[in-house]
């Protein structure tokens, strides 16, 4: 899709994203496969997440690829003067501008939120940073793990005999990112009243703290600190991983309803009644003892017709699927999660408007590959472009 064929709820929206990583990038890819120009200023070494790998896509780590599609691409070295004068020439027609630098960075370079929002008063800032600005912890660097060895997902994480682990994906980052699109969005809608950026503040270390539920509310509730329980969920049950002849369920019961269904399917009707299975206290005060009992009924029963059955008897559960088994998924594919553009494959977004649905226009950019097509629609000269190239101010 060129240019001019742009769609999408963001059509004609100008971001400006100078973010690395991933909370960032993340942010900024939701944003233009909504239908925003999102131009991404790399430094002369590029992205550090273009080199973690492998898998590599040619000379680009597959990790750059899954979060960088839909954007130009320019090279410019902002460590210098000149540098920061073309990133004030993009911003003359931006809305939105991200960055996740070290706190006190803009203003070192003279590129503050006061002294931006006095030029250009309808712009609105997005800073992501690991703790804020400010505070004990204020302008300190802070990576996903870290943040969730800190923010204690780590600490609810694993076996209850075994050492708090990592979660498996970056979730502090990406939701991240998911904050920093509301925050943008938010914004966004509160200048169509009042006309006038702001600035906002979003902290990986706010973002994994927000994620602690239930285990925030629970200790506020009874004053315990929250212990590791594998798969089992702390407030309800069944609600865990189970065993079966082929492969572990994942059992998700919510309510006394769906926990009748489920042992009726199981030929055991009567445990709805049972005074230790009757409801959802009950349950959890004998979780031991059911999960016993279920993994008794289904030990001769194979996973995946049995979460078919179960799931169409409106049991919500189902088999605990690899990564491939997921990629490959006829729902995943029914759904258009994944995208292909040429060679390009990477996930589709998973927000689906009606209207003004996503597009995807454009694998991820080369470094600096659209650096001389920017330069060219702000108007600067090719004399000049071929001096700031050959001064290192710019590459592409």
């Amino acid at each position: 899709m060129s240019a001019n064929q742009v769609t999408g709820a963001l059509q004609g929206l100008r971001v400006i994203d100078l973010s690395r990583v991933l909370g960032g990038p993340y942010c900024t890819q939701a944003l233009a496969d909504h239908g925003a120009q999102v131009i991404k200023l790399e430094p002369p070494s590029g992205d550090e997440t273009r080199g973690w790998g492998p898998p590599f896509v040619g000379e680009t780590a597959s990790y750059f690829v899954g979060v960088n599609r839909n954007k130009q691409g320019i090279c410019v070295d902002l460590s210098s003067e000149e540098g920061r004068n073309i990133l004030w020439q993009l911003l003359e027609g931006a809305d939105v501008l991200v960055e996740n630098f070290k706190p006190g960075t803009l203003e070192r370079w003279g590129m503050d939120y006061a002294r931006l929002s006095k030029r250009f008063p309808k712009l609105i800032h997005c800073a992501i940073s690991g703790f804020g600005p400010d505070g004990p912890l204020g302008g300190l660097p802070g990576y996903d793990a870290a943040i969730q060895a800190m923010a204690g997902l780590m600490s609810v994480n694993g076996e209850l005999d075994g050492p708090a682990l990592r979660v498996g994906l970056p979730v502090v980052d990406m939701v991240t990112g998911l904050n920093a699109l509301a925050g943008i969005l938010l914004a966004l809608a509160e200048r169509e009243k009042s006309g006038r950026g702001q600035s906002l503040d979003i902290a990986l270390y706010d973002s994994g703290i927000s994620l602690l539920h239930p285990h925030l509310p629970n200790y506020f509730g009874n004053g315990r600190t929250p212990q590791r329980s594998g798969n089992a969920h702390p407030n309800i049950t069944p609600y865990d991983s189970y065993r079966t002849a082929t492969a572990p369920i994942f059992l998700a019961v919510g309510n006394d309803r769906q926990f009748a269904k489920l042992v009726s399917h199981l030929s055991a009707p009567e445990l709805a009644q049972d005074a230790r299975f009757v409801d959802n206290k009950s349950r959890c005060a004998h979780r031991g003892e059911l999960k016993e009992v279920l993994e008794c009924l289904m030990q001769s029963l194979d996973c995946e017709s049995l979460a078919t059955e179960l799931i169409r008897g409106g049991v919500p559960c189902g088999p605990v699927q690899t990564v491939d088994a997921v990629a490959n998924h006829p729902h995943t594919l029914h759904r258009e999660l994944i995208v292909e553009i040429g060679s390009y494959r990477g996930t589709g977004t998973p927000i689906k408007l009606s209207r003004t649905p996503a597009t995807y226009r454009s694998a991820p950019p080369a470094l600096g590959g659209d650096t001389r097509a920017v330069l060219d629609e702000l108007g600067i000269d090719d004399a000049t472009q071929r001096r700031l190239f050959e001064a290192g101010v710019l590459k592409g």
